[in-house]
This record gives C-alpha cells, structure tokens and sequence, in this order.
C-alpha cells in the first residue's frame, strides 16, 4: 500500500540542502495536479538505471535526448546498484546526477534526502518498491528486462516502457485522467 503524504508535505518549499548544495541551479520546477490531492511541485526525478533507462547495460533509444530535454524542469538522479558496473560509462555527459546504491533501501532513504513530497520516481526492480512508495509520484516501468509485480502494485503509474514514461510526465492531463477515480 502507498504511504500516504500530507497535504503540508506537498506545499512544501524543496528541501533548503538541495538548494545549498546547489543541485537546482537549473531545474525549473513543475506543478502537476492530480485528482483528489493538492497539487504537486516537482523538483526532483529518480530514476532507476538497470532495466528502466538500459537493457544489459546499454542506455535505450531515445533515452539521452529525454534527459537532456528533462533536465531543464527537473534536478535527475540515477540510482543503481550497477550491476553491469556500466551506468557511468553510459551516462557519460549526460546532464544527470549517477548514485551507486547497495539496497533498495538505499534508494528510499534517498528519496527522504532529497524531498519525497517534491519527487516523482521511476523504476522497475523489486529494489525501487521503497523509493515508488515514498516519492510524491512513483511510475513503474515494464520495460525490456521486465518489472518486479511488487513494484506494479505499489506504483501510482505502470507504463510500457521509460519512454512512455517520460511522455506521461510531458503531458500531466493524461495522469490525471489515469488517476482520475
């Protein structure tokens, strides 16, 4: 079941630290409403590398364009645990901030870090239920390498594949009406 976030966690300025540490100088936060809640500030996307943004260690088609085009709205980190030890060298000049994680939990406490109410995420391992569950928006991708049915039920979102999941967040009115109850 998802945590549910209070109403005041969603106002919320982002966390002070982000801003101090300078990991938004370039990101121009977004506002997505959503049925039935506040509306949502997003400053932050967490993206799962391993099977979510690269099959077998390869970065998918069109994946660097959308992150560079994303990173104009949103501060992007890439969480894994680099299981191929390749997220580096496939994210290599991408505007894109990489985290190499242990656990799944790991990437929850991250999520915390950096402002749950301010963050949506997308992943596709059993790894990433914790950092779907506490994020303002988690999508789950079933992508090339498949995705965990633990992450599917603890998603807002499940979508096809990361580029469908990119496109939901370019255009808010279709997850609202997915959310619509």
């Amino acid at each position: 079941m998802r945590e549910k976030l209070k109403a005041a966690d969603l106002k919320a300025e982002p966390p002070l630290s982000a801003l101090k540490e300078g990991r938004m100088q370039n990101a121009k936060p977004m506002i997505i409403a959503l049925p039935g809640r506040p509306p949502i500030i997003l400053s932050f996307l967490l993206l799962d590398f391993t099977g979510t943004l690269a099959k077998d260690g390869d970065l998918l088609p069109g994946i660097a364009m959308r992150l560079k085009r994303w990173c104009r709205r949103l501060k992007i980190t890439v969480v894994t645990a680099d299981t191929m030890s390749c997220a580096e060298r496939a994210l290599k000049g991408l505007p894109v901030e990489i985290r190499i994680i242990k656990t799944g939990a790991d990437k929850a406490r991250l999520v915390d870090a950096l402002g749950a109410a301010h963050l949506v995420a997308i992943g596709n391992g059993n790894n990433d239920v914790g950092m779907i569950r506490r994020a303002a928006i988690g999508i789950s991708v079933v992508g090339p390498e498949g995705a965990s049915g633990a992450l599917v039920a603890a998603a807002d979102v499940v979508v096809r594949d990361i580029c469908d999941g990119f496109d939901l967040l370019s255009n808010p009115l279709r997850m609202m009406a997915t959310l619509r109850r």
